[in-house]
């Protein structure tokens, strides 16, 4: 479609620019420009003129009910609603009359007569916006309504039961919403529906914001109320939690119990959660150093505003008891923990890494990032490993999840990062998921996404699983292609197979932005008729008209958008099936615009930026290979040493390489690879065999049993610094209260680099961030001062794009031309068999994060207080097993124990569980098989048994036994007496 320059100024054309062209009209005598469509109501607040309303927020669609917002329009009967009527060239508006003034206070009386006066003592006190257009609106007396001495309070407790404490009141009190029961079911809010006005706000951020559709409004007139699903108390119901409700209230009839509790905050910081990918901005409103709550930021660029029950309300881990806050040491992990001071424990660090490398050699240490943990905390321990160790033995938990991302799109698009911004996808016409679940692990986003399902958008599922985004309110996949674990790149070439051998490639795009050879060779390798749906169903089990259907969708529809998560990576073919992904992006053009490209949904806060900075052993800041002497030099110079141009270990190489003995020394900054990695007892194996592991981190973790020092670690309200979400976003984390162990991560990182012997003097993160975009080209535009300014910028963000990139590769691919490459399906080494039949794969749960140290430690075990084994009801019947039952899960790695919930989200044959609980072992049975090129477990096929029991598995009977003893010598190290300073 040609733009509007390049247009003919014929008759269509100037029709259209007719409707850009801003309208003017006058409110209350003051000319007033905007565009077309806007609101009287929001007219006038862009002329300074505030409108009382109810009803209306800038977050919600308009809706008219509260008839607060009512004005005079000239030549128009009757008082419109402000919120609901749209602007017209010429208009006259008066907001302000005797007559208004007196329909709004005779509104406002009804609401107050209805609603109990006890705003002293209410949470909402100083901001409730009911309260606020009383005043506003000049009510100063209500003649009707009840008694408030009448006013009787019953309450639900947690758990309790709704009905029975509402029909357990007297007959006259039911008839009165001021005698309502409160709800306070729910771990985080309270529901008062005494106070409720009936606006529709929560109900409409339910549907509108979230799209779970958990409120609705039962009942007509007077009986009107607010009610959670079939009448439900709020944590029996569908609602998710987000907070959308709560924060969409006018009154105290939503409100926080940190609120409640707390009281008023007195002053507010902006910051960016520290949970998943999708990088949510936050205002922490605190008191003092306390958080009293987070509200989501309605400037921010992720999230605009919205939030999940993660971010919103599940902030309490910060402060917990389980926090260890004091820098701990010991010779053996066999003895007591023994609490010294923070000198002493840098300097035993140091002493103990200069020791190993002596007698085993320069390459016998090295350091692992958390994606937890800011871009500037990341940069400097890959900076330590390699300037102060002197290797390039570095790695980071993207290793396990998204390593393949950066692999595959490297190699085809040239940039290992996605393409879009998340508001793209409300341009998408079809939207492919495979192997994501953004309802659960990026919800924010997910949310995003129904809205784009609800007005139209069509959907591809391609997941084992059926995930609540193949069937929700108003949302259903045209396609759910429920293929067998393990045949991603067999299903995603049949994709491609359809797309060449019916003529529906874009050869324009591909002509102009592709390699012609690779191309060339890519288009016959799909088309050979070993890769039709009709052929590979055999592998895929996934039916060839759902295929074809598919792809022929994919490639007619409109702007058509490829979302992936781990069910992509964590394969023994990730690397090849992201290369798959973007080829298909390739051949049909869906690259380079708005609603198209190829989105990798990352999983923890910082994956983008732990890679961002060099956290691979073979790449420094900004995906450049340590041979490139070039690249190598500039960082010598800056850092004032000479670097290695060999890659390092990778985390699995560094494990082989310590059970052989050569491997001794490890720092892990905030990652717990004893329960994240695969096959655990590998894992613990290879850390019992080293002599110096340092963990740094918020609590005592899986890892930190095997470790010698423990540094405490801060959480992100805690520090300075930014991260990097999946949509190469960067943004600030602002420091809310101070550290609870006395130094930031990167203070901590500092001190054993200066007493390693390699001086580090940065005196802020900003400083850091600095030096990164001196030496990283996609960073060069990046500073604390534009961040503050601009709120956050995406990447490459430089000389050529001092704005930022919200799209990659609009005019060209970052390697130039794209490049197709072959993908030839090879199955996984991961059989079934007769004594292992079952495959298992694995993934997240909404309320609870990653390994769960954080969430674990909040209420949100409320929802989820375990890993469940989810099975197919045909499996379980042959095996005897019903809903609730202890069930061994055997694989040739292992065997652990989980609690069976029977599920037809489940195909036969395959299984499925998370793995937020350390106790749960997950990874127990979860074997070393991985990705071809970039060592990412197969955490996604694991061929298992599942049997019922009656007790834990042996390993988890030695962990029970072994957790128990170190909670003996942690309690030890309590009671022990405080350093001297």
């Amino acid at each position: 479609m040609r733009s509007i320059a390049e247009a003919d100024y014929g008759t269509p054309a100037i029709q259209l620019l007719d409707t850009l062209k801003p309208v003017r009209l006058q409110i209350d005598g003051v000319e007033v420009s905007v565009p077309p469509g806007t609101s009287v109501m929001r007219a006038a607040a862009l002329g300074g003129i505030a409108i009382p309303k109810l009803c209306a927020t800038d977050t919600l669609e308009a809706f008219g009910s509260c008839r607060l917002c009512l004005v005079e329009i000239e030549g128009m009967r009757g008082y419109p609603a402000s919120c609901t009527t749209p602007v017209a060239a010429g208009m006259k508006v008066t907001t302000q009359t005797s007559k208004l003034g007196e329909i709004r206070r005779g509104v406002m009386e009804l609401y107050i007569s209805d609603h109990p006066l006890d705003c002293l003592t209410c949470p909402a006190n100083g901001h409730c916006e009911l309260q606020d257009m009383a005043g506003v609106v000049g009510l100063r007396e209500v003649r009707y309504g009840y008694d408030g001495a009448n006013h009787v309070q019953a309450s639900i407790p947690a758990g309790g039961n709704h009905e029975a404490a509402v029909h357990g009141r007297t007959a006259h009190t039911t008839a009165n919403p001021l005698f309502a029961a409160k709800d306070e079911s729910n771990p985080y809010f309270t529901f008062d529906p005494s106070k409720c006005i009936v606006c529709s706000r929560c109900v409409r951020a339910c549907e509108e914001q979230q799209g779970t559709y958990a409120l609705t409004i039962q009942g007509r007139g007077f009986d009107s109320k607010v009610s959670a699903g079939q009448d439900q108390a709020f944590l029996e119901s569908e609602c998710v939690s987000c907070g959308a409700c709560v924060q969409a209230c006018p009154t105290a009839t939503l409100s926080e119990k940190s609120l409640i509790a707390l009281g008023q905050a007195e002053h507010s910081t902006v910051t960016t959660c520290a949970y998943c990918g999708v990088g949510c901005s936050f205002r922490a409103e605190m008191k003092g150093e306390e958080v009293v709550r987070m509200v989501p930021d309605v400037d921010g660029k992720a999230n605009h505003g919205h939030s999940c029950v993660k971010g919103r309300f599940a902030f309490g881990y910060a402060t917990h008891p389980d926090r260890i806050t004091t820098p701990m040491i010991r010779e053996k992990i066999t003895d007591p923990w023994r609490v010294v001071s923070w000198d002493e424990a840098i300097a035993h660090a140091a002493r103990e890494f200069r020791r190993i490398q002596a007698s085993y050699g320069r390459d016998a240490v090295g350091g692992i990032t958390s994606s937890r943990c800011t871009n500037e905390e990341t940069y400097l321990v890959q900076k330590l490993v390699r300037a102060g160790f002197g290797n390039n033995n570095v790695d980071t938990c993207a290793r396990v999840c998204h390593s393949p991302t950066g692999y595959g799109l490297k190699q085809t698009l040239g940039e290992s990062a996605g393409t879009q911004d998340f508001d793209s996808v409300m341009t998408s016409d079809v939207i492919m998921v495979v192997g994501a679940n953004p309802t659960d692990g990026h919800p924010v986003f997910g949310s995003q996404m129904k809205r784009r399902l609800r007005q139209g958008a069509r959907l591809i599922v391609v997941d084992p699983r059926r995930i609540d985004l193949v069937r929700t309110p108003h949302v259903q996949a045209d396609y759910h292609l429920k293929l067998r674990p393990g045949t991603n790149v067999a299903l995603l070439t049949a994709l491609a197979h359809v797309v060449v051998t019916e003529h529906l490639v874009d050869e324009a795009f591909v002509a102009l932005r592709c390699e012609g050879d690779a191309f060339d060779k890519w288009r016959t390798f799909v088309a050979d008729p070993r890769h039709s749906p009709e052929v590979s169903e055999a592998d895929t089990g996934v039916p060839a008209a759902l295929v074809r259907g598919a792809a022929r969708l994919f490639a007619t529809g409109g702007n058509a958008a490829i979302y992936y998560g781990l069910g992509v990576t964590e394969h023994s073919q990730g690397s090849t099936a992201v290369m798959a992904i973007a080829n298909l992006a390739m051949a049909t053009g869906n690259v380079g615009r708005p609603g198209v490209g190829v989105n990798p949904l990352r999983g923890q806060n910082n994956v983008q930026g732990s890679c961002d900075m060099g956290s691979f052993p073979h790449e420094l800041p900004g995906y450049r290979h340590v041979s490139d002497s070039s690249t190598r030099a500039q960082f010598e110079a800056a850092w004032g040493v000479p670097l290695h141009e060999e890659p390092g270990l990778r985390i699995p190489n560094m494990f082989e390489a310590a059970l052989d003995g050569e491997f001794k020394g490890l720092y892990i900054e905030g990652e717990d690879i004893a329960q994240s990695d695969p096959n655990t007892q590998h894992v613990t194996a290879a850390l019992t065999a080293m002599e110096c592991i340092v963990v740094q981190d918020l609590f005592l973790n899986e890892t930190a049993k095997f470790a010698h020092v423990f540094l405490p670690g801060s959480s992100f309200l805690e520090k300075d610094g930014t991260f990097t979400n999946a949509e190469r976003r960067i943004s600030r984390v602002r420091r809310v209260m101070k550290p609870r162990g006395g130094y930031a991560d990167w203070e901590v990182t500092q001190l054993l680099a200066n007493a390693l012997g390699y001086p580090m003097d940065y005196r802020h993160p900003s400083e850091i961030m600095d030096e990164i975009a001196r030496l990283t080209p996609t960073f060069h535009g990046v500073s604390y001062a534009k961040l503050d300014r601009e709120g956050s910028v995406q990447w490459p963000c430089n000389e050529a794009a001092p704005d930022g990139t919200p799209i990659m590769h609009i005019d060209a691919f970052v390697r130039g031309k794209g490049k197709f490459m072959l993908t030839e399906y090879v199955p996984t080494a991961e059989k079934v068999n007769a004594k292992f039949p079952l495959i298992l794969t694995t993934g997240r749960i909404l309320s609870q994060y990653n390994v769960g140290a954080q969430t674990r430690r909040t209420a949100n075990n409320t929802w989820h207080a375990e890993d469940r084994l989810e099975i197919h009801p045909h499996d379980a019947e042959e095996r005897g097993i019903v809903d609730g039952d202890w069930v061994g899960i055997e694989s040739r790695a292992g065997q652990t124990v989980l609690r069976a919930t029977i599920s037809d989200r489940m195909q036969p044959g395959v299984v499925y569980t998370t793995f937020h609980f350390p106790f749960s072992g997950a990874n127990v049975i979860t074997t070393e098989n991985s990705d071809w090129a970039t060592n990412c477990p197969e955490y996604k096929v694991t061929a298992v048994e599942v049997t019922r029991v009656s007790q834990p598995s042996e390993w988890q009977q030695r962990y029970r036994a072994f957790s128990e003893r170190q909670q003996t010598l942690l309690r030890e190290r309590r009671e022990a007496p405080a350093p001297a300073p």
